[in-house]
């Protein structure tokens, strides 16, 4: 077995029991127990659990977890909020759109006016948020559903005929060595597939994903166009991905019902 096979084992079986064993682990994949040593090592430096003696637990437990969500997460709601607000303002009547599924771009998708824009989206929960807008043309592409997405070998051969003009895309973490990382790597493909068709990439992320990196790289810092976050990024933090010639935009999070401004 790979060493990425046995981390995303790994992570699985912390996301259902909540903890792991050293002996266990080296009994599961039939490896000694130094590789499975050498596996939570990095799988602890990439901030995705802490070490015990003889195991490993969670990095962080609940919903700032690295690990992939099932339903929306509501962490950083102000500033997602933001985020999406900012967003919006990127988009003009008749583009045509896609929203990367995530919690951020649900709240795109809750915040956008019925306006004419085309949206191409595999997301369910952005699915019914557009579908009572009738001014918004909603593309949905085939496949199975897995937790809240649509996924498939037949939607994505469909997807890369497809034009799209911005792209508003999700990450798990953002990170200067690993780039743009995911834990699920059934979604990699997907994720891929929307930034060869689309002409600008923005890349959603709110100031807690910065500087973390997750199992799998989905894309390099190069290939994004601009990376819109909030106002709570350090400036020290921000000034390391702006060297890359990044274009960062950061919204502002809005005070006494004031609406949300952006900077760049």
């Amino acid at each position: 077995m790979l060493a990425a096979e046995r981390h995303r084992k790994i992570i699985e079986k912390l996301e259902q029991l909540g903890a792991v064993k050293v002996s266990e682990l080296s009994e599961l994949f039939q490896v000694t127990e130094k590789t499975v040593r050498e596996d939570l090592e990095k799988l602890e430096e990439k901030g995705l659990l802490k070490r015990t003696h003889g195991g490993a637990v969670p990095a962080q437990e609940g919903e700032d977890s690295l690990n992939p969500l099932h339903f929306p997460n509501s962490k950083h709601q102000r500033e997602k909020t933001a985020i999406a607000a900012l967003a919006l303002s990127c988009i003009e009547p008749n583009d045509i759109i896609a929203l990367d599924a995530g919690s951020t771009t649900l709240e795109m998708a809750k915040l956008m006016p019925n306006i004419p824009v085309t949206v191409l989206t595999n997301d369910l929960l952005i699915i019914r948020e557009l579908t009572v807008k009738d001014q918004v043309r909603l593309v949905i592409p085939g496949g199975y559903r897995h937790n809240n997405l649509l996924i498939g070998a037949e939607s994505q051969e469909w997807i890369k005929r497809l034009n799209v003009h911005k792209l508003f895309l999700s990450t798990t973490g953002i990170h200067l060595e690993y780039g743009l990382t995911i834990f699920t790597e059934e979604l990699t493909k997907l994720k891929k597939l929307y930034m060869e068709n689309a002409k600008m990439v923005y890349c959603l992320a709110d100031h807690s994903k910065f500087d973390k990196g997750a199992l799998i790289t989905f894309a390099g810092l190069s290939e994004i166009d601009c990376i819109i976050t909030d106002a709570g990024i350090s400036s020290e933090v921000a000034a390391k991905y702006e060297a890359l010639d990044i274009r960062m935009m950061r919204a502002e999070l809005p005070e006494n019902g004031k609406r949300t401004k952006g900077r760049t």
